[in-house]
């Protein structure tokens, strides 16, 4: 008997945006098989120019119409800045593309329900480049969860702060909260209730550079979240409290970013309090760069006519969910409400 190795068809894919993450994800889509790199796009001609050095076979243009109009470019990733997703996006579907693209997925809600019933209408797969949840320790927090390891979880506290980088088209929340609110999504399978936020504008960007966001959640979780373009150190760290144990993750740690605290609170009948000390365990996670992750479901998504892990509703419901804390923010941190 003679055996017959059939391939799989190759995948061509686009990359629109070369800056700050577009290298990243053309080295990690470089690495898959099965995937073509067909072009590279930026409006910048010096990065232009330096590609075919790394990627002789790679095609580069300054124009986006070059990708819409190859028939054989199957699909694009956009990582250009957040207010250009909505168009690009749509300009894609409409060319019969696929598409993932970069946080938020778009600015506003109504462009989210559009690119939704986009690819359900032109029947391609919408994704969201929601990082985090491509990484082994936040996996690990959702099955921790999942097991009833830390009981039932009533609160997550959250600082994500660096020095920059400053954006001049979107605000801190837009740029840092939608990881808070994407692995909140992720860990529990809910919208907030109700978002409040409170920040400060800084006046040369006229954009909201520092927030402090509470959003309560039904069954009375409550997730409060420090955002910050104006501090002397970078911090990824969650707190996530349950009535057995507690955990916190950091991701800033090189290789021990989550730590089991078997520590809890009890209130007796007569409201006296008891605290339970316990030991400290830390779980092995595997090894993979997030991006890798990425890609590699945008692909499967593809190949298999199967929902992403961050498809369009996961993004639209972040979108919703940074909307809510611009909004409160600019009102003087009244509470508004998820629907």
């Amino acid at each position: 008997m003679k055996w017959c190795i059939v391939w799989p068809d190759m995948i061509n894919i686009a990359v629109i945006g070369y800056g700050y993450w577009g290298p990243n994800i053309v080295r990690n889509l470089a690495l898959l098989s099965g995937v073509r790199i067909s072009w590279i796009c930026d409006m910048n001609p010096k990065v232009l120019a330096d590609i075919p050095r790394q990627y002789p076979t790679i095609k580069t243009t300054k124009n986006t119409d070059d990708i819409f109009n190859d028939k054989k470019t199957d699909a694009v990733i956009i990582a250009t800045p957040p207010k250009t997703h909505f168009s690009l996006a749509k300009a894609a579907f409409d060319a019969g593309k696929h598409v993932l693209v970069e946080k938020p997925m778009t600015t506003t809600s109504i462009e989210a329900k559009t690119l939704i019933k986009l690819a359900h209408t032109k029947k391609k797969t919408l994704m969201v480049d929601h990082t985090f949840l491509y990484t082994p320790a936040v996996r690990k927090l959702k099955e921790i969860i999942a097991h009833g390891t830390l009981g039932r979880v009533f609160y997550v506290d959250s600082v994500r702060t660096n020095l920059g980088l400053f954006q001049k088209d979107s605000n801190v929340v837009e740029d840092l909260a939608v990881h808070d609110f994407s692995i909140m999504d992720y860990l529990f399978s809910g919208k907030p209730i109700s978002i409040a936020a409170t920040g400060m504008n800084h006046q040369d960007l006229k954009q909201e550079t520092v927030a402090y966001i509470t959003a309560h959640y039904p069954t009375d979780l409550f997730l409060h979240c420090h955002v910050s373009w104006l501090s002397p150190i970078k911090i990824r760290r969650m707190i996530i409290v349950g009535t057995k144990k507690m955990v916190v993750y950091d991701d800033m740690e090189p290789s021990e970013k989550i730590r089991i605290y078997d520590k809890s609170v009890t209130v007796t009948h007569d409201l006296r309090m008891g605290y339970r000390s316990g030991a400290v365990i830390i779980p092995k996670l595997g090894v993979q760069e997030a991006l890798s992750g990425v890609v590699s479901e945008f692909v499967r998504a593809i190949r298999t006519n199967k929902p992403p892990l961050t498809g369009g509703t996961q993004g639209a419901l972040v979108v919703h969910c940074v909307e809510a804390a611009t909004k409160s923010l600019r009102s003087g941190g009244k509470a508004i409400k998820v629907s």
